[in-house]
């Protein structure tokens, strides 16, 4: 369902089945010279329909119009070689996030070391549904965006802001005239972000941490964001967000009093808002979004020196210090 949410701004909402997002908000915002996309949705036929079905009902012209890709998830990339295909012509990406999603599309070696890390090695990424899409294996070109550069669409400059947390490589769009903001997964309305684990050389929570903060400091009227509702009080649900994992950070350091636990077990002892209320029960996917964010957790500790990481035959394990 696609509806103006602002003048010339048009929220296309693509529903998402089977999946606990629910829907993803792709935005449309056309011109009379150029239009631009921002998301897509799974590489699914689903998602694939509902989008099109939007941009037709807006008589857009794909020659004449350009795709802005928070990052590189599939549920916010899905698309983009489709519509590549279809005649749109600049794909925007972050250097960081463009190059992940181009490595993963060939080998997907970053997920298969992060499913043994956290101890899915006997599990094949298969296991995720085909509601999350068919992975592309095409090298997608795309147009790189830095901090500060400008989109200028019909009225409004738009310009390119660095959030790092949820992927390393996220970017957002600020309307400094009309105060608009463009979040991604960066903040979230009624659900919060994942962070998961990028690698041990990054404190990737902190990063986060940081990149709300600076959020904060915008002046921002409406927060457009990737998931469920539009968001008017962005620095309300920052505080929310930042108070969020701070109490994960404590219920951590809480467990850990019992005994180390590999980031599997700490996930499996951790309480999850999700319809399954025993860990058996969580989907497999599930199970790998919250042993990731265990681990960003984790990690978070060790780098800020309340916790030690310990490793046993490839196994991961953390103690309190």
């Amino acid at each position: 369902m696609i509806t103006e949410i602002y003048p010339n701004i048009f929220k296309n909402e693509i529903p998402l089945p089977k999946n606990p997002l629910k829907a993803i908000n792709s935005y449309v915002i056309i011109s009379e010279s150029r239009n631009l996309i921002i998301d897509t949705g799974f590489n699914t036929v689903e998602c694939q329909s509902e989008l099109m079905r939007g941009l037709e009902e807006l008589n857009i012209d794909l020659n004449k119009t350009d795709l802005f890709i928070t990052h590189m998830h599939t549920d916010h990339s899905g698309l983009a070689t489709m519509l590549r295909k279809q005649g749109v012509h600049a794909i925007y990406f972050s250097k960081i996030d463009g190059d992940i999603y181009n490595q993963t599309s060939q080998k997907n070696v970053f997920f298969k070391v992060l499913n043994k890390l956290l101890g899915f090695e006997s599990e094949s990424l298969s296991k995720f549904g085909k509601e999350f899409g068919v992975r592309e294996t095409e090298i997608l070109e795309f147009s790189p965006l830095y901090e500060g550069e400008k989109l200028d669409i019909g009225d409004y400059s738009f310009e390119v802001v660095d959030i790092p947390g949820h992927t390393p490589g996220h970017i957002g769009l600020y309307e400094k005239k009309h105060k608009l903001f463009f979040s991604g997964d960066h903040i979230l309305d009624e659900i919060t972000p994942n962070i998961t684990f990028w690698g041990f050389e990054q404190d990737i929570l902190a990063t986060y941490f940081k990149s709300l903060k600076k959020v904060f400091e915008y002046e921002i009227d409406y927060m457009f964001t990737a998931h469920r509702t539009i968001i008017r009080d962005h620095r309300k649900r920052i505080t929310e967000l930042l108070r969020h994992h701070e109490e994960r950070l404590n219920e951590i350091r809480g467990i850990l009093r019992d005994g180390g636990k590999t980031p599997v077990e700490m996930a499996a002892t951790m309480h999850w808002d999700l319809s399954h209320k025993k860990w058996a029960d969580f989907p497999f996917s599930q199970k790998w979004f919250a042993s990731g964010e265990a681990l960003s957790h984790l990690e978070h500790l060790v780098h800020i020196g309340l916790v030690e990481r310990i490793t046993k035959a490839e196994a991961l394990l953390y103690e309190l210090k």
